[in-house]
C-alpha cells in the first residue's frame, strides 16, 4: 500500500472507523472513474473539494453526481498548493476528514440518499467504502446542508 494510504488507514482507525483502504490499479482521481472502478452509482462517490472563505480553508463533501454551489456559499476554489497546504493531500485524492489540522467540513445532505458511500483515502488509487451516517458522525463539527 501505498505510505500516504497506510498513513490515512491508521488515521481512520483513530478516529474509531472500521474501515478499510482499497488500492486499486485504475485512478479514481475523478467521481467517475471512482463509480467505475467499485462498481457504484456516481452519486455514492464523494467529491471532497477545498475551497477558500476569508482567507481560510473549508472542505466540501459532494455527491459526485451534483456540483458545488460555491458563489451560494460565499466560496471560492483553492489552488492546488492551498488544498494540499490545508490538507496534507494532494487533489484527486483529499480524503473527506483525518486532514493535518481540523478543517471546517460542509457536508452536502445529498449523500444521504445512500447507505453507503465511497470516499478518495490519500491518494488517485485509493478508496474506501464508509456506512454514511457512520462517516458524518465523524467528522468534528461537520456541517449537513443544502451544498449544491
Amino acid at each position: 500500500m501505498h505510505p500516504t494510504a497506510a498513513r490515512f488507514q491508521e488515521r481512520l482507525h483513530e478516529l474509531g472507523l472500521d474501515v478499510e483502504v482499497q488500492v486499486l490499479p485504475d485512478s479514481t482521481r475523478t467521481a467517475g472513474e471512482a463509480a467505475a472502478a467499485v462498481g457504484c452509482e456516481v452519486g455514492q462517490i464523494v467529491k471532497s473539494l477545498v475551497f477558500m472563505r476569508d482567507g481560510r480553508p473549508v472542505i466540501v463533501l459532494c455527491a459526485g453526481d451534483r456540483r458545488v454551489a460555491a458563489e451560494r456559499l460565499g466560496l471560492r476554489a483553492a489552488r492546488a498548493d492551498e488544498a494540499r497546504a490545508a490538507t496534507g493531500f494532494s487533489i484527486g485524492g483529499i480524503p473527506p476528514l483525518a486532514h493535518d489540522e481540523p478543517l471546517e467540513t460542509l457536508i452536502g445532505e445529498s449523500l444521504r440518499r445512500f447507505a453507503t458511500v465511497w470516499c478518495a483515502a490519500g491518494t488517485p488509487h485509493a478508496l474506501f467504502e464508509a456506512d454514511t451516517e457512520s462517516l458524518i458522525g465523524a467528522i468534528p463539527g461537520g456541517a449537513v446542508m443544502e451544498v449544491s
